[in-house]
């Protein structure tokens, strides 16, 4: 059985029609005495009009309300994207429904049969023993199936670079957190990668909010980065986005007092502001 590299690939089957308007209507609901039947209606009427719906859910987004968020949703296929990968996109699980392939049930047959290989085992000039691993790999899969080992456990032998696919709903306020995290260069280049490719599937359909679609340190997210000061100094948006640690010198140069750890008086102090 011969083994071939893996392409990813990610595309956007589908997304919440008028995608604008409902973050309008969501987020007029909350701050206007008119009924969402009302909203709606005077939205259909070409009442308000798109340039307007643009900027208000613009202004909206800066603000951090994100509740309203999660009525934008979008559906995404992604495949030839690694087990390991495949590890690390589970743990989002907030906003996000994933339907993966499965190795229990599916058969890899020998045109189907192919792996993730990063290019830092070709840099590194072990690419052929890569390959070569999984070749023997693909072998003793293929001859566990053909004496009558059941592929549930025929699988116990691939490896984190097997290919896996995915069919992925996820609304907006969870492809926000994502972006957050998985486009910062400190996560792993698969599924920043792959994040990448959504961000680019969105923009080409809704740049109006594609454009919120940043890593962390972003102007339209936190706006500074967080991680350490030596991960920062490696970083090549560390030219373009301050530290965090940059943020306090500066509070502590022109602010009113030194930034102190917080303490139980503070925390006291919150709780009878809170009994006010």
């Amino acid at each position: 059985m011969k083994t071939s590299p893996a392409t990813m690939q990610v595309k956007l089957i589908d997304y919440a029609q008028a995608p604008l308007e409902k973050l309008f209507a969501a987020f007029r609901t909350c701050y206007s005495s008119e009924t969402p039947i009302e909203i709606w209606e005077r939205i259909e009427a070409q009442k308000i009009g798109h340039d307007r719906i643009r900027e208000f859910v613009g202004e909206r987004l800066k603000t951090g309300h994100a509740s309203p968020l999660e009525q934008v949703v979008f559906w995404f296929a992604i495949a030839g994207v690694s087990r390991s990968l495949s590890h690390q996109f589970v743990r989002h699980r907030i906003g996000i429904s994933f339907e993966q392939q499965s190795q229990r049930y599916v058969k890899f047959k020998q045109d189907r049969l192919a792996y993730v290989m990063p290019e830092s085992w070709t840099r590194a000039n072990l690419d052929d023993e890569f390959a070569a691993l999984l070749q023997k790999t693909s072998d003793l899969y293929r001859r566990a199936l053909d004496a009558g080992i059941p592929a549930e456990d025929a699988r116990f032998i691939l490896p984190n670079a097997a290919p896996t696919n995915f069919h992925v709903m996820v609304n907006f306020a969870e492809m926000l957190h994502i972006c957050d995290l998985r486009l910062c260069v400190r996560a792993q280049w698969e599924i920043r990668r792959m994040v990448a490719l959504m961000r680019a599937e969105i923009k080409r359909v809704l740049p109006e909010i594609a454009v919120f679609l940043q890593p962390k340190c972003g102007e339209n997210r936190m706006g500074y980065c967080d991680e350490s000061l030596e991960d920062w100094t490696k970083c090549p948006l560390g030219r373009v986005r301050p530290h965090k640690s940059a943020l306090f010198e500066l509070y502590e140069t022109y602010g009113r007092k030194k930034a102190q750890a917080l303490g139980e008086s503070e925390f006291r102090e919150v709780e009878e502001r809170e009994q006010l």
